[in-house]
């Protein structure tokens, strides 16, 4: 597939990047690069091969999903500019 300079100009402004017009041709380019690069990926066979998260295998930690009220209220408002009554207390932003 091939991106145009029209279409390169399109994909900059969605983008909101500023692009001169002489430089829409090697953006075009570029774009069109990526995209070749993208089609011949699609090429590749991959069956049998498992999607992966990470390079290297491991396994994350778990815990136990149990419930509980968090009990550290006054360590968590300890940080905050106002607290009132046991909550944020923020500016009123509608009358």
């Amino acid at each position: 597939m091939s991106i145009d300079k029209d279409t390169a100009r399109k994909v900059a402004h969605l983008a909101r990047i500023a692009v001169r017009e002489e430089d829409l041709p090697a953006l075009a380019g570029e774009l069109s690069a990526v995209l070749a690069f993208m089609e011949q990926l699609n090429e590749v066979d991959v069956t049998g091969v498992e999607p992966m998260t990470s390079v290297t295998p491991m396994r994350l930690k778990r815990r136990v999903d149990e419930v509980t009220d968090g009990g550290i209220q006054a360590q968590v408002l300890k940080n905050a500019p106002d607290a009132r009554e046991g909550f944020f207390a923020v500016p009123k932003v509608v009358e």
